[in-house]
């Protein structure tokens, strides 16, 4: 690091469990992030923030008035942009030394097999059922840990999905490939804007974690906040040895 850098990151390198080695992973760190939406805006912003010297977004939706509301990426210039394109901006503007990537378009199929097989850590910030389960499937191939948040109404979750542990579950353990869709979008049931900045903070902390190999991940474990009440639940998870995805039968 030069320095500019050891000023720039001087509050991560006084911490013992990040120091100058953990800054400097984190900068040499390859990052996808799907969706620039709710999630993904302060995901994105504190990653970039925070030093994460590869960063790739990808999403294929357009700003909308609406998005506004809860997507701190975006401002009212950004209407009927991008959004990883806006995004892409705004954190360009805070730490212009990063390598950053908007991809303007839905990852799926070999698209996301291939940007995924670069990266260190993916982030699934996306809004809906098959792609969280895309995602998911095309982490536990290429054997890359997952972060993976999800906000509507009140209630906010989050989990890791690291599969370099043999025992660890993936998210179709927990959210099986064949069960029926009763996914809830925030554009159909609506959702507390802060929620989203919390949820999507927290991916960006576990993120940070794996990279630097600080503390103990959220891997095997769901962590569930009520905000109405100001509750949070940690439940453990196991892997399922039936599986579509993980399973035994599906091993070498």
């Amino acid at each position: 690091m030069n320095d500019a850098q050891l000023l720039r990151y001087s509050r991560h390198i006084l911490l013992d469990a990040i120091g100058i080695a953990g800054q400097e992973r984190l900068l040499a760190a390859r990052v996808l992030i799907v969706g620039a939406g709710g999630l993904g805006s302060p995901a994105a912003l504190y990653l970039a923030a925070a030093g994460v010297g590869r960063i790739t977004l990808a999403d294929a939706d357009r700003v909308e008035l609406s998005n506004l509301q809860r997507q701190i990426a975006h401002a009212m210039d950004s209407l009927a942009e991008n959004k990883a394109t806006s995004a892409a901006r705004r954190m360009r503007a805070m730490n212009p030394d990063l390598e950053l990537r908007a991809l303007e378009e839905r990852l799926e199929g070999e698209r996301l097999s291939e940007e995924l097989a670069q990266a260190d850590v993916v982030l699934d910030c996306s809004d809906n059922f098959a792609t969280r389960q895309a995602i998911n499937r095309a982490c536990v191939r290429a054997g890359v840990p997952l972060v993976s948040g999800a906000a509507v109404r009140f209630d906010g979750q989050i989990s890791v999905f690291d599969r370099r542990m043999p025992d660890a579950p993936c998210y179709a353990c927990l959210f099986p490939e064949n069960a029926e869709d009763a996914e809830m979008r925030c554009a159909e049931f609506g959702v507390l804007a802060p929620l989203v900045g919390l949820i999507g903070s927290m991916q960006a902390v576990e993120t940070i974690k794996l990279i630097t190999d600080a503390g103990a991940s959220l891997n095997g474990r769901l962590l569930l906040y009520d905000a109405l009440e100001a509750e949070w639940r940690s439940i453990r998870l196991k892997r399922d040895p039936g599986c579509g995805v993980c399973g035994d039968r599906l091993r070498d």
